[in-house]
């Protein structure tokens, strides 16, 4: 269902990340459930592969690739450990910060160590009174000179130990212009990361605290301006972190589905396999029937932010659909595993552990329930993946040639890859861009966003 939204190219990239993840992720997996620790050196090795740059322009080193295509990074990656989906994800969201609010000298120098792996970048938020209140942080940022002194802390952050370069929202003021966003990396003095706590799920992702005690950074560092910290917060969290944790819920229920259908062929009962019994196919048929609107949703409400279009809306429910759906499915699937689900020789009980904890952040499904609504009754605000457009000021990159591109995916028929509809082209002789980049001349599409 998905290859309405994809082409040749985004398939070949799904295979090379599938490839990736069997071969170098999924031998991790044992070590990292049972020392509970954070992997340093495999979340390295995945942000070398040059993926954390999908959404960075090609003129800073990135993959300019799109948000569909960093879709199915976290997706192909999450179906085999949410964890190392989730590295991916958060570090993402790091780069948000940087592609939409950084000075053209914060690109030139973040944004290329980041698109290769030397840099990973996290974003910090929520703390421990105000939760997932922005405007009800407490954290600070005093001017001084050419600097700005730092105090406070912050929970809950994805990256927390392997992060390079971590975007901090903190008060320069009172109310919701009072908040500014700044760049830290992780060796300045003053700052430092707290012990890592064991978590439920997730095993082998950090998302720890962040402490500031009169930590001084550059005023250099700051991103836009001050009082666009809310800015900072809520676009990033809205076009980046719904869509990535959707990513990482589509690859645990594929993965969920993967594991009950083996387990359902192989197990035998009354003589015959488990997936021959009625009410294990009526199972089996509900937990497909999810990952398929699942899957629909994700990637319709990805596309249209690579087109440039208004999707706040589509990304609230994409997130809503998918963890829903997920822990939905896991649930069956534990269901169905009996007493074979609770031991940790089967990923079963990982797939819904790591499930719970895609729940809460960039907002509960309570929370986007109620954004819905609000939408329903018109009352709806933000409209950030319009607003982005005024946000970002580069042109836009220009794509490979198709002579560079693959004939068809590897494991797929000729005849199975999708074929390429026109290129639209506007009046003015523009072509419509991702959310936020400014029109140019037509010209040959990307490998990896489908033509406009």
């Amino acid at each position: 269902m998905h290859r309405y939204f994809t082409d040749q190219r985004h398939e070949a990239l799904r295979h090379r990340v599938r490839d990736f993840a069997e071969s170098e992720v999924r031998p991790r997996i044992a070590e990292m459930e049972a020392s509970r620790s954070v992997c340093h050196d495999l979340s390295r090795l995945i942000a070398r592969q040059g993926w954390i740059g999908a959404t960075v322009h090609r003129a800073y080193g990135g993959m300019g690739a799109g948000h569909v295509a960093k879709t199915l990074i976290i997706e192909e990656l999450s179906r085999v450990s949410a964890a190392m989906g989730a590295m991916v994800q958060a570090s993402q969201l790091g780069v948000a910060k940087i592609v939409h609010f950084g000075s053209e000298e914060q690109k030139k120098t973040w944004l290329p160590a980041i698109a290769s792996g030397d840099c990973l970048p996290t974003i910090a938020v929520t703390e421990p009174e105000s939760g997932g209140h922005v405007l009800g942080m407490s954290s600070t940022a005093v001017r001084d000179g050419d600097d700005y002194v730092l105090n406070g802390r912050k929970i809950y952050v994805g990256n927390s130990h392997v992060g390079d370069l971590h975007g901090v929202v903190v008060r320069t003021g009172e109310g919701s212009k009072g908040l500014s966003a700044f760049l830290v990396e992780s060796d300045t003095p003053g700052f430092r990361v707290g012990e890592q706590q064991p978590a439920m799920g997730l095993h082998g992702f950090s998302f720890g605290e962040l402490f500031f005690d009169n930590c001084r950074v550059p005023a250099a560092n700051l991103l836009g301006r001050e009082g666009d910290g809310l800015s900072v917060a809520y676009s990033s969290s809205v076009l980046y972190g719904r869509p990535n944790l959707t990513a990482v819920s589509l690859g645990i229920h594929q993965a969920v589905l993967d594991e009950t259908t083996k387990f359902c062929t192989e197990r035998q009962r009354y003589g015959k396999p488990l997936a021959d019994l009625g009410n294990i196919k009526l199972k089996l048929g509900r937990i497909q029937s999810r990952l398929l609107l699942a899957r629909l949703s994700a990637y319709h409400a990805v596309h249209l932010l690579d087109q440039g279009l208004p999707c706040d809306a589509e990304l609230m429910n994409a997130k809503l659909v998918n963890v829903e759906s997920a822990l939905e499915s896991a649930r069956d699937a534990m269901d169905i595993h009996a007493a074979c689900g609770l031991f940790t020789d089967r990923p079963v009980e990982r797939f819904l552990r790591d499930a719970h904890h895609i729940f809460a952040p960039a907002g509960t499904s309570d929370i986007q329930l109620l954004r819905l609504g609000e939408l329903a009754l018109g009352r709806a605000q933000g409209d950030w993946s319009s607003r982005l457009a005024d946000l970002l000021r580069l042109e836009p990159s220009e794509w490979p040639e198709e002579d560079e591109v693959p004939d068809e995916a590897p494991g797929m028929a000729p005849d199975m890859a999708p074929a390429d509809p026109p290129v639209t082209v506007r009046t003015d002789g523009t072509t419509p861009t991702v959310p936020g980049q400014r029109t140019g001349p037509a010209h040959r599409h990307s490998w990896f966003a489908r033509p406009r």
